[in-house]
């Protein structure tokens, strides 16, 4: 149970007190500063404490914004502020404060106000919801507060609601033809007490379902995996809708959100893959390049992003070019669509599915992502060329958390360290690219079996250690990322490829998934201010280069059955260690609570 401090005296016909009640707080009313302090002081420390000033007026989902989100320890609205645990100590020493320096035992201005500008003195941050039109205000006067009855009357509280839930910037698919009936569903869903969680689990279980259907073959199981894929994504926008109609932000929550949304995409399309081969066409290496292109893809918007999340002057003339672009209505839509993002990736892939082959949809969704990603990095790598931004030692860090580096790369960065500092600033990714390249070349150009991958493996893994040897703030230094995941899986695809063996391909598919989640769980663990995952994790599996080295070591070694066979045991075992941390990281206390409400992925 949250308490809510109501301080003054209550005003006739005031709806203040059964508000509050309805999103669950047991209200207590103080009539002075001296009162208030005493009752702040009777609340446990693990509960949510609010202090509202009785004269409040305003919409219900204004309180509800202001006072209930989950995820501050403190939050202001005008009349009312809040404080979760993490953020009672802060509160409780404003109030003392206000008191001890003479608040009066009568309250004549908004006491909570008080207490929200005596906290912003002293450097404590206060989240502010975005209220639009909805009210929230503390009248002088009666004149003043008719007229603020009057503008609550005028706006409907609950369609602000509504269509707050919906996600900022969307796909058009989502926009135009989900999220109009989705937030509906989500609003039911909140009647019935359902949850986020429940709704995103229903989501994975339907697109299981549908990478099910689509494994069978059959031109009535492909129909059933379009339709089930369409479903799973409206389930997909229906539990975020659900958590922002609600405010049901939770750990859990935001773990279930970064994973399933992958795990959805990429077991469809081992499922298309396994109703392909029951027809008599393989065709796991399209699969997996499929998924290869898309990781990637996210790795260039994640790194971009991390590398200029705090840059100073970061301006440039495409970026101008683009703001300008975004004045003009149907050039946004446009550039939303063709960046091919999860809604209209979905809608394309259900839609082929259930009209052709999985040939021709993985034909469609390699040519329609690669477009896609040449668009987007080639905007991104102008932007880079043309901003004077100065990168800070986090945007360094988390670049080199992305990379992944294991115990060979941080060996050689840790030798080339001093040389490196000579070296033009466009170093790191043009070695981090030709390394790169001669490992996934060589294996292209070799015989299965043969040291030369090898050789190329541990060039890869000099020239990995190069391209982290300092700290990664140059221009174009957040293509070092895309480059060694492309590298890593690139060269697992080819390896297996060139086996030639029942099973091998769809084993490489396994071990670059399970890569991949690592690779995701870093990124999400970065959005949240929490680090990278543990040192000890990071070798434990490898690290890029340590695991392609063994994959090529395997490679020479091993038969093409065999390899087969290892390739599925190290898909297992990376599955396995990097799951079981990373479900203890997001379910413990301590992991932050990340929802993606960016663009769409």
């Amino acid at each position: 149970m949250s308490t809510a401090i109501l301080t003054g005296q209550p005003v006739p016909g005031s709806s203040i007190e059964g508000d509050l009640r309805s999103l669950g707080f047991d209200v207590r009313v103080a009539a002075d500063v001296a009162e208030a302090e005493t009752l702040l002081a009777g609340v446990p420390g693990e509960q949510r404490v609010a202090l509202v000033d009785a004269r409040f007026v305003g919409h219900v989902h204004a309180l509800r914004l202001g006072l209930t989100d989950p995820r501050f320890p403190l939050a202001a609205i005008p009349g009312a502020v809040t404080a979760q645990p993490a953020g009672r100590q802060a509160l409780t020493r404003a109030m003392a404060r206000e008191n001890s320096a003479g608040g009066g035992t009568t309250l004549v201005d908004s006491l909570a106000d008080r207490i929200v500008t005596s906290l912003d003195a002293d450097g404590t941050e206060v989240h502010r919801p975005e209220l639009g039109s909805l009210v929230a205000t503390v009248p002088a006067d009666p004149q003043a507060r008719n007229e603020a009855r009057q503008a609550v009357t005028d706006v409907d509280d609950e369609a602000v609601r509504l269509k707050s839930a919906v996600k900022s910037r969307d796909g058009f698919f989502t926009t135009y033809c989900i999220s109009p009936y989705s937030r509906y569903i989500a609003r039911w869903c909140a009647r019935r007490g359902l949850t986020p969680n429940q709704v995103t689990t229903a989501s994975l279980l339907t697109a299981l379902i549908a990478a099910a259907c689509a494994a069978t073959g059959t031109r009535g199981g492909f129909v059933a995996a379009g339709v089930l894929l369409i479903a799973s994504f409206v389930l997909d926008c229906t539990d975020g809708q659900l958590a922002r109609y609600s405010l049901q932000y939770s750990t859990l929550g935001a773990w279930l959100d970064a994973t399933f949304d992958r795990a959805k995409e990429y077991a469809y399309y081992a499922g298309l893959a396994l109703g392909a081969a029951r027809g008599g066409d393989d065709v796991w290496a399209l699969a997996l390049g499929a998924m290869v292109l898309q990781t990637c893809r996210h790795v260039v918007d994640f790194s971009f992003n991390e590398a200029n999340h705090d840059a100073t002057a970061n301006t440039s003339p495409t970026a101008a070019l683009s703001d300008k672009l975004d004045s003009v209505g149907w050039t946004v839509w446009v550039r939303r669509m063709i960046v091919l993002p999860i809604g209209e990736r979905w809608a394309m892939i259900a839609v082929l599915t259930a009209a052709t082959t999985p040939r021709i949809t993985f034909y469609a969704l390699l040519i329609g992502c690669a477009f896609a990603a040449t668009y987007t990095t080639a905007g991104r790598v102008l932007r880079s060329l043309t901003r004077k931004a100065s990168r800070t030692d986090r945007a360094a860090r988390a670049l080199a958390d992305l990379a992944d580096s294991g115990p060979f790369a941080q060996g050689f960065a840790e030798a080339f360290k001093k040389a490196a500092r000579r070296l033009p600033g466009f170093t790191a990714p043009a070695v981090a690219l030709v390394g790169g390249l001669a490992v996934v070349l060589t294996a292209a150009l070799t015989g299965f079996g043969g040291p030369w991958p090898l050789v190329a493996a541990l060039v890869y893994a000099l020239t990995s250690g190069l391209a982290v040897a300092r700290p990664l703030k140059g221009a174009l230094d957040w293509l070092v990322p895309p480059f060694l995941r492309a590298a890593e899986y690139g060269t697992v695809l080819v390896l297996a490829a060139k086996a030639d063996v029942s099973g091998a391909l769809p084993a490489a598919f396994g071990l670059v998934g399970a890569v991949a989640y690592h690779h995701y769980d870093t990124v999400y663990r970065i959005r949240g201010n929490a680090g990278a995952p543990p040192a000890w994790l990071v070798r434990s599996i490898g690290g890029h280069e340590g695991r392609t080295l063994l994959v090529t070591v395997l490679a020479a070694l091993l038969t093409a059955s065999q390899f087969t066979l290892a390739l599925t045991a190290l898909a297992v075992a990376v599955a396995l260690v990097v799951l079981v941390e990373s479900i203890r990281f997001w379910v413990s206390a301590g992991a932050p609570a990340v929802h993606d409400e960016g663009e769409p992925a």
